[in-house]
């Protein structure tokens, strides 16, 4: 058995272990966000089962899919679980591995690039940076509401908050960090499909922040980021530019001249 993180979305981003256990998989399970050319890797009779969940729908609950990794696993099968990013970074990851150690099923972690990582990096935001940030907090924003003995912590406990699935919260993630005292002109971004071709940043103001989502309409997939290291986008930005290119090319009529 093995559990996979896919990484951030680049197809190439994925490592040398992650792209053997699709190779050498019998069975693979894998979530909504991975790319799909990673399972052209898969061999020719290899079975591919979406297990992915979407707005208001659930392929395949996590207790269900628990017994069928290890109901296949005991049945000699090579089975890989391909998660988006990394798999024990909100990809329960830990859940599944805990039901395959109860039941006595030999497995292997193959860690991922994560894309609170990633996606600030190819938006040009460090999320560390010498006498800019020297430390990182990682936070679900699923469930805000569970995180209000956390807050003075996340507004001063370190120089850069990545904030995963905070889309649908981010008005009242805003709130509480202002309501304890993080600066209102802390620099923020929010990078959409993060490493894909489909990514797009904005940045503004912890103030301005949730205006600026509404006047662009980015919605998740997305990295929020939080701290002064997204001062460095405007000039760092790589990855958006070359897509721009890119489009142009795509685009613009080549005249020959003879």
């Amino acid at each position: 058995m093995y559990i996979v993180g896919a990484g951030p979305g680049d197809v190439e981003l994925i490592t040398v272990k992650g792209k053997r256990a699709i190779e050498e998989a019998d069975i693979i399970f894998y979530d909504r966000l991975i790319n799909d050319e990673l399972l052209t890797y898969a061999k020719e009779n290899a079975e591919l089962v979406f297990c992915g969940k979407k707005p208001n729908y659930v392929a395949i609950s996590q207790a269900t899919l628990n017994k069928l990794l290890v109901k296949h696993a005991k049945r000699g099968k090579v089975v890989t679980r391909l998660k988006g990013g990394d798999p024990f970074i909100f990809g329960r990851g830990g859940e599944e591995v805990q039901y395959c150690a109860a039941e006595n099923v030999s497995y292997e972690i193959v860690p991922g690039i994560t894309s609170g990582i990633a996606a600030p990096a190819y938006a040009g935001i460090p999320v560390t940076h010498r006498h800019v940030s020297r430390s990182f907090t990682v936070i679900s924003g699923h469930n805000p509401h569970l995180l209000q003995d956390k807050w003075a912590f996340y507004a001063h406990g370190s120089e850069t908050l990545l904030i995963y699935m905070g889309m649908k919260h981010i008005e009242t993630i805003v709130a509480n960090l202002i309501a304890h005292r993080k600066c209102a002109m802390t620099p923020v971004a929010i990078v959409q499909w993060g490493t894909t071709k489909k990514q797009r940043t904005i940045t503004a103001t912890l103030e301005t922040i949730v205006q600026r989502v509404k006047e662009s309409r980015i919605n998740n997939p997305a990295i929020i980021v939080i701290g002064e290291v997204v001062s460095f986008h405007e000039v760092l930005r790589w990855f958006e530019n070359d897509n721009e290119i890119e489009k142009i090319e795509q685009t613009t009529k080549v005249v020959t001249y003879k």
